[in-house]
């Protein structure tokens, strides 16, 4: 059921109903300005991915502001959310297995650009049908397995030959690589992160030149994300960049650390649940509105805006248990508090809403237009 917005334009923070997706729309800005300022000189694209927002709004937001080129997603839904709501040009970072589904894709075909991805000569085949039946054409990007060891077929000849499989379709057209280095962006150290992003451009630049070397050109070279997009782009192999959570920046991504060992800066929290203080029953506990199931916390429980002392040590289904050492620190029943997420793209996936605040009062509430869009 689609939940009442928890606020109103112009109502100050603090009267926003709780638990809320807060966005702060200064930090957010910043973030998006930050990116494109990084991805200039390098001439890689920016195509944002929309796993992490699942927004319109937010997607036109990074075109005007970023110059994203379009957006990526993870599953058809997300994709009809976009392109229904204005976003032109989205790449399905993902295979697409089901006839219904297949046939959502091919319709998306008609309103805007789109592609999809393969790493194997049966999902060509599904494709080539779904196209038979509906009629229409889309690009098809080979996904190559670069480290990620999930989906992907293996760089180089292998890579080659299906590439040539879809080049060689009469409903579709071979549109280049999907070379994403997932594991690579929670890698705490700097050299680390380094270390598999040169082992993948290795991979990707030999399959790159093999392609060449039959006549076949990639239009897109996509992969990286937050935690590594800055060597990606300056590779000069990958053109798209489809990191996500920069726009939001999570608890886990402020995990990894620079060169000399100190956190990651390059981006600021933009993305907050906003919770209120339920019950203070003895000093040095307060209990929130926000458990699990307001707040992702496969990558770690959230942090508490600006009270490094206070720690978020324990979700149940709606509650949220809040420690402090010391008698100084006081919560009152009533109050609201901020919390970073530890995963931003699944704690999005909970609310139907975002609402967007500046100075202290809320400037703007949009939909999460993709939320639950599993299929």
């Amino acid at each position: 059921m689609l939940q009442t917005p928890p606020a109103l334009p112009g109502m100050p923070e603090d009267e926003i109903d709780t638990p809320a997706l807060l966005l702060d729309l200064d930090a957010f800005e910043r973030n998006l300005d930050t990116m494109a300022a990084l991805l200039a000189p390098t001439g890689a694209r920016l195509r944002a991915h929309a796993k992490t927002h699942k927004s319109a709004t937010i997607a036109r937001l990074q075109a005007e502001r970023a110059g994203a080129v379009g957006q990526c997603v993870q599953k058809v839904g997300e994709a009809e959310a976009l392109i229904w709501g204005g976003i032109g040009d989205v790449i399905v970072t993902n295979e697409v297995v089901g006839r219904e589904k297949l046939a959502r894709l091919f319709g998306l075909t008609r309103l805007a650009r789109v592609s999809v991805c393969v790493d194997d000569p049966v999902q060509i085949a599904l494709l080539e049908g779904a196209a038979e039946a509906t009629g229409g054409r889309i690009e098809a990007l080979v996904e190559i397995d670069v480290g990620m060891e999930r989906c992907g077929i293996a760089p180089g000849p292998p890579a080659v030959a299906l590439a040539e499989r879809i080049a060689g379709s009469r409903h579709l057209v071979f549109g280049g690589l999907q070379a994403y280095h997932g594991r690579a962006q929670h890698l705490r150290r700097a050299e680390e992160r380094q270390a598999a992003i040169a082992e993948a451009a290795e991979a990707t630049r030999r399959t790159v030149e093999q392609l060449r070397q039959r006549g076949l050109v990639c239009r897109v070279v996509g992969g990286a994300g937050t935690g590594t997009f800055a060597l990606e782009a300056a590779s000069g192999i990958w053109n798209e960049i489809q990191a996500g959570s920069f726009c939001f920046m999570d608890a886990d991504y402020a995990r990894n650390l620079e060169a000399d060992g100190s956190p990651v800066s390059t981006f600021r929290h933009a993305l907050f649940v906003l919770a209120t203080v339920i019950s203070t029953p003895r000093p040095g506990l307060a209990v929130l509105d926000v458990g699990h199931k307001g707040v992702a916390v496969d990558c770690g429980l959230p942090l508490v805006w600006q009270m490094p002392d206070v720690r978020y040590v324990g979700a149940s289904d709606e509650h949220g248990k809040l420690v402090w050492e010391g008698g100084d620190r006081r919560l009152a029943i009533g109050q609201k508090l901020r919390l970073i997420p530890g995963h931003c793209d699944p704690t999005v996936d909970r609310y139907d809403w975002y609402v967007g605040v500046r100075g202290g009062r809320v400037e703007s509430v949009f939909p999460v237009d993709a939320r639950g869009a599993m299929r």
